[in-house]
């Protein structure tokens, strides 16, 4: 244990400062300041070693996460860095982009604020890159055996560098025109810069998985070619349709989906030129969806340049503290304020949008109204009706599972209730032997660290598969859900 007294002695949960916001809005960089090594032991030293560590319950990665702070607070890197990747393959994006269930369940987070988790996380793997502790693993022999992995997102990486890694021969297609799925286009830069993806892609590749970018698996390679040149292979193409809202006026110019809108700032910032750009810079926008994606869509518009925005949310606000219905240790429903929404904007709860406005072809605005959940059902409120006006409309509200026709469809595989593909309790697609699925594309839409846990468990079953058994680790079930 870190410190038998350290959550007497610091009851205080410290986070690294972010930049003041007139700055960040001037460029593209992480929001976040350096955080001195001195505060970031005292929160390692915070966390109490329970005997029954319910953070390893919150995250499906299975984190040694007691671990990990009693060696930091030793000032013992190394050894922080190798229990760290024990179980995470990536610590440096889900240090900068999970939402943190392992906090929430923080035992100490009963009755004080919850340890920093996730800073700790994200020092132990920089600080590991700064000393080039993160080198290539080799597998100690090879198998023989080709494996190809469909898609680059999380879970995808984490599959293929742990098959590579079990001495497989691993090919990753990627239909975009580099790796890394949402990561790459998606996930602003101001959230996660890009270098991140590049130096671990520069690990994986010396490792030897084969990158192959700009191919659209089941047109450009066929599913026959992808049969036969591979023993065995794994569907992470995702949960990439977004849900769209059909009312009157969807036709309208300047109404997109946030996926349209994202990706294009992102190649923009990677120095692409991208012809017909869809630009915030100076219009009104109004962003429908009040999660993760629509405070990203905020942050890029208002770096963009946007004259005004409103973030609209059917839920009403979320309560200051932990909901009653939220009791520890499942992830707390509260009110939640994002390094973007310190940046501008105007968020607006319990509204539902009944139709877009427009001249000549263009969205000039929308009606809307507010709502009240009653019965498990939103209804208007009667009276309630407003105009809002909008040169911009962003539509940001989750996606409804993965894209068929490419290659889904020709592959012949079955899909659940959901529209998910169909999986049996080893991740193998029904009816496709020596097919797996990984992530959104058979979960839904979830988060990174469930498609991490996704990837290598999928790596696991298929290395089985290939080989007969497997050493690989296998951290969930594919029926394994989060805590509520």
């Amino acid at each position: 244990m870190a410190d038998p007294r350290g959550f007497l002695k610091h009851p205080e949960r410290e986070l690294p400062d972010r930049r003041p916001v007139e700055l960040r809005l001037l460029d593209w960089k992480e929001v976040y300041t350096d955080f001195d090594k001195g505060h970031l032991k005292t929160q390692a030293s915070r966390c109490m070693d329970c005997g029954i560590p319910f953070c390893h319950n919150g995250c499906p990665l299975g984190n040694l996460i007691p671990e990990w702070n009693d060696l930091v607070y030793k000032d013992q890197w190394r050894d922080g860095i190798e229990r760290l990747h024990a179980t995470n393959n990536f610590p440096e994006f889900t240090g900068r982009l999970c939402p943190a269930p392992c906090e929430a369940s923080c035992v100490l987070g009963i009755n004080q604020p919850p340890v920093t988790i996730k800073q700790v996380e994200v020092e132990i793997i920089d600080n590991a890159f700064d000393n080039g502790w993160v080198t290539p693993v080799m597998p100690s022999e090879k198998t023989g055996k080709s494996v190809a992995v469909v898609g680059s997102g999380p879970a995808g990486l984490a599959a293929a560098q742990q098959l590579t890694r079990a001495g497989h021969d691993v090919t990753l297609f990627e239909r975009a025109d580099r790796i890394g799925g949402l990561l790459r286009y998606g996930i602003p830069e101001f959230k996660m810069e890009k270098r991140h993806i590049d130096r671990r892609l520069a690990q994986m590749e010396a490792e030897g998985t084969v990158f192959r970018t700009g191919v659209n698996v089941g047109v450009d390679v066929t599913v026959e070619q992808l049969r036969a040149d591979f023993d065995a292979v794994i569907l992470a193409n995702g949960s990439t349709i977004g849900r769209d809202l059909p009312i009157p006026g969807r036709e309208l110019d300047g109404i997109h989906q946030a996926m349209e809108f994202l990706p294009q700032a992102n190649r923009v910032q990677l120095g692409d030129e991208v012809e017909g750009q869809i630009s915030a810079k100076g219009k009104k926008v109004i962003i429908i969806g009040g999660g993760d994606t629509g405070a990203d869509c905020l942050g890029t518009s208002l770096r963009q340049g946007a004259e005004i925005v409103h973030q609209f949310e059917i839920m009403p606000k979320p309560p200051i503290e932990r909901a009653e219905s939220t009791p520890w240790p499942t992830y707390p429903l509260m009110y939640r304020v994002s390094s973007a929404h310190e940046e501008g904007g105007e968020r607006v709860f319990s509204v539902n949008t009944e139709q877009f406005l427009g001249e000549d072809g263009k969205v000039t605005g929308l009606k809307a109204h507010e709502v009240v959940m009653r019965d498990g059902r939103f209804e208007k409120v009667e009276g309630s009706d407003f105009e809002l006006e909008a040169d911009l409309v962003l539509l940001a509200m989750g996606f409804v599972g993965p894209e068929r026709e490419d290659l889904l469809d020709k592959m012949g595989v079955e899909y659940d209730p959901r529209g998910n593909v169909k999986r049996d309790g080893n991740f193998a697609a029904v009816g496709q032997p020596g097919v797996f699925v990984a992530g959104d594309a058979g979960r839904g839409q979830s988060l990174i660290v469930w498609a991490i846990a996704e990837g290598r468990s999928a790596a696991a079953a298929a290395d089985a598969f290939l080989t007969g058994a497997s050493d690989l680790p296998a951290p969930i079930v594919p029926t394994q859900v989060a805590q509520r």
